[in-house]
């Protein structure tokens, strides 16, 4: 068995992330590093950490 390389995946078709809303992290936290988001009556936390990686915490 070979090990599959990151750069030999497909990748989705073009019209499926099309039609995906997308969000700038930065513009979701206004520039800083945190934005709190809402789902119905619950709040999370996003958090943009100093690697650049994003954290959801409830």
């Amino acid at each position: 068995m070979t090990a599959t390389r990151p750069a030999d995946f497909t990748r989705p078709g073009t019209s499926i992330l099309a039609r995906m809303p997308q969000h700038d992290a930065t513009d979701l936290t206004q520039g800083g590093n945190q934005a709190l988001i809402v789902l119905d009556d619950q709040v999370y936390q996003l958090r943009i950490t100093r690697a650049g990686k994003l954290i959801l915490t409830k």
